[in-house]
């Protein structure tokens, strides 16, 4: 007899690479090659360029779901291409590829705009595992509609991916968004850097992994919102990060 659950999580992966177009960006041409027949095999449409110099101009003829970004590129890093990608635009999200380690690309990655990151080298089926759990949570709030929400200055429309502050729209990346979300759903409550990673990335906390944080280090500088007066993102030593209401003064 089939387990509901495992059925359901099935159903859950394949929907999530159902005709997923993926433009894998490395120059190594053997790795692009063997990922390339594996996510074919999962599912997945599989594209690869192998400089950052052809990025831009596959973005704009359209039709790719996600990007897999190489730090180590030759020429132009992978973080110079991914912040002219995050000046045109906030979507499709972006999956990097660092070195294992090295925390300063990671973090630097993340601020420019980076959904989320895996390090090298890496089993496949992680990044398989990885890529669904980006393009579930990418696609979530299309699945959802559902009104605005609305938080003192703060105006939130998932179903749109188009965050306001003020009337003023302000570029949230895939992530954020989705940080923002869960901290305006449960304002005045503290939620977990357990939980926010779950929600916003697809994926359990790892050991070390500080994404979270850099994602609401963003957060907070893209907002820009009037301390004292304006709902205010704060951290809690061990319980994790709160949206005070306006004028709220919680601890």
């Amino acid at each position: 007899m089939t387990n509901p659950r495992s059925a359901r999580n099935i159903r859950d992966m394949n929907t999530a690479s159902a005709a997923a177009r993926v433009l894998l960006v490395d120059d190594d041409r053997e790795l692009t090659s063997m990922l390339a027949q594996y996510l074919a095999q999962e599912g997945f449409a599989v594209e690869a360029v192998h400089d950052g110099s052809a990025i831009l101009e596959r973005l704009a003829a359209g039709g790719v779901d996600l990007i897999v970004l190489d730090i180590m590129l030759p020429g132009r890093s992978g973080l110079d291409v991914l912040q002219d990608v995050r000046r045109r635009t906030q979507t499709p999200p972006v999956l990097m590829l660092t070195a294992r380690g090295d925390d300063v690309d990671r973090i630097v990655g993340l601020e420019l705009g980076a959904d989320d990151y895996l390090p090298k080298p890496f089993n496949p089926r992680e990044l398989a595992a990885r890529l669904r759990a980006v393009l579930r949570r990418a696609r979530e709030p299309l699945l959802a509609p559902g009104a605005p929400l609305l938080l003192g200055p703060i105006t939130l429309d998932p179903s749109r991916h188009r965050a306001e502050v003020r009337g003023a729209v302000i570029a949230l990346t895939g992530a954020e968004l989705r940080v923002l979300e869960q901290l305006i759903r449960h304002a005045g409550k503290v939620i977990s850097r357990e939980q926010l990673t779950e929600s916003a990335l697809g994926r359990k906390l790892e050991l070390y992994d500080r994404s979270i944080d850099t994602h609401v280090s963003n957060l907070r500088r893209k907002l820009a919102l009037s301390p004292g007066r304006d709902p205010e993102i704060r951290g809690i030593r061990g319980a994790g990060y709160m949206l005070t209401a306006p004028g709220e003064d919680c601890v």
